[in-house]
């Protein structure tokens, strides 16, 4: 009887590890294709990779490789920050007054894409004007701050944009291209 359980288990365990199958319409014919999708989809490995963060969530590009977010902070770095989110894509400074007079400003950024463009940033600017400590009147400022703002955040990032393609410049030595003979 126990010779039958050995075996039943056996029997068991060794379809156990048989699958379903694949569907052969799925699956590339070419084996330097098969080993591509399966990687791409996780379900190989890469030498390169062992050691490495085996769980990817969450991780974000570093900010300092984003122009426009490093021309934001470089264009309001005089001002203290409140609430600096990259993955949120905002920056909010805190109250900032030049003087020691009741009148401060706050600005938020807003970030819509990270391409350099005229529509990436939305730009608001707050006035706060105090009679006293707790008697404070907020309200959204319009004027030319916010344009000039956006403006010069713009410029500066197109600069670091200009920058980063003349350090990245390499040009192609390869074989293969002939040019147009007249």
């Amino acid at each position: 009887m126990s010779k039958f359980i050995v075996l039943l288990n056996l029997i068991i365990f060794s379809l156990n590890s048989c699958g379903m199958g694949a569907d052969a319409r799925k699956v590339p014919t070419d084996p330097r294709e098969r080993v591509k999708k399966n990687i791409e989809e996780g379900r190989g490995f890469r030498l390169m990779d062992m050691g490495g963060n085996k769980n990817r969530a969450g991780v974000f590009e570093f900010a300092s490789s984003n122009e426009l977010w490093r021309a934001s902070l470089d264009t309001i770095d005089f001002m203290p920050l409140a609430s600096v989110n990259y993955s949120g894509g905002i920056i909010i400074t805190d109250w900032y007054s030049a003087d020691s007079g009741n009148d401060s400003i706050k600005i938020s950024i807003r970030f819509l894409t990270n391409e350099v463009r005229s529509d990436a940033l939305n730009i608001k600017v707050f006035n706060r004007n105090c009679k006293t400590q707790y008697n404070c009147i907020i309200s959204e400022k319009s004027g030319n701050l916010t344009q000039e703002l956006k403006s010069k955040i713009l410029k500066t990032a197109a600069i670091y944009t200009e920058r980063e393609k003349d350090k990245n410049f390499k040009p192609y030595a390869g074989k293969g291209f002939e040019s147009p003979k007249n």
